[in-house]
């Protein structure tokens, strides 16, 4: 890449990120929760705030099935086949996400690991790179509430960002903040498949916060998004 292409502001707004991320402690963190809970809200805060990566198995896996790498081959046959991607297939791909020059500070993990099993693979992996887990979020809502939530959540599919008809609806109805693209809502976000899902939760993820116990920070996550943005920063800093 030529840097006579870039735009003066652009690059001017480079060097000021890196000189802000120069002084960050390397943070990993995961984000624990149930569907609903906020964790697409709060984390490209987390991750502005702390110069963190942010990955999300979905991405990932998408990311790596577009590349058509070794990896993302082994995915696409498990999909095409209509069986589940392995929790090994999982790990390489977050082992390789984790050594690119965005993640050098930490990372910020959503949606895995769902199982003590995962987790113990997850804890594996990162030993042999030197490295463990900081910091685990838990993102405690009551399941009543999550009801309202998960009905008026709408998604920006390119990116992630999630809104809410109520709690943080977009500027434009129907468009993202950023791009002005459409949003979508996501098929199984109604409250028969919420059950689903949230007895799945309480059964597989929940004993992750006791195999992650000494790190884990509980998280009001019921509260104002601006609310639980203060109890996540001051628990990261911890």
């Amino acid at each position: 890449m030529d840097l006579a292409d870039i735009a003066t502001d652009d690059l001017l707004a480079e060097v000021q990120r890196r000189m802000h991320c120069m002084d960050k402690p390397e943070k990993r963190v995961i984000m624990v929760g149930p569907p609903g809970s906020g964790k697409g809200t709060q984390s490209p805060r987390l991750k502005k705030e702390h110069c963190l990566c942010h990955l999300a198995t979905g991405d990932m896996l998408r990311a790596a099935v577009a590349a058509k790498t070794p990896l993302g081959n082994e995915a696409k046959q498990a999909m095409d086949a209509g069986g589940l991607v392995s929790d090994d297939i999982v790990v390489g791909l977050i082992a390789e996400n984790v050594k690119k020059p965005e993640c050098r500070i930490g990372f910020i993990l959503d949606g895995f690991p769902r199982t003590v099993g995962q987790a113990e693979k997850l804890d594996k992996m990162l030993s042999h790179q030197g490295h463990s887990i900081d910091k685990v979020l838990d993102f405690e809502v009551p399941d009543a509430t999550l009801v309202e939530r998960i009905t008026g959540r709408w998604i920006h599919p390119g990116s992630g960002r999630s809104y809410h008809n109520k709690f943080a609806p977009p500027k434009q109805e129907g468009k993202d903040d950023i791009t002005g693209e459409d949003l979508i809502q996501r098929k199984d976000d109604n409250a028969e498949t919420l059950k689903k899902r949230l007895e799945a939760y309480h059964r597989d993820t929940v004993p992750v916060l006791q195999h992650y116990k000494d790190r884990v920070a509980q998280i009001s996550a019921d509260k104002s998004a601006d609310d639980v943005a203060k109890q996540i920063k001051q628990a990261v800093q911890q």
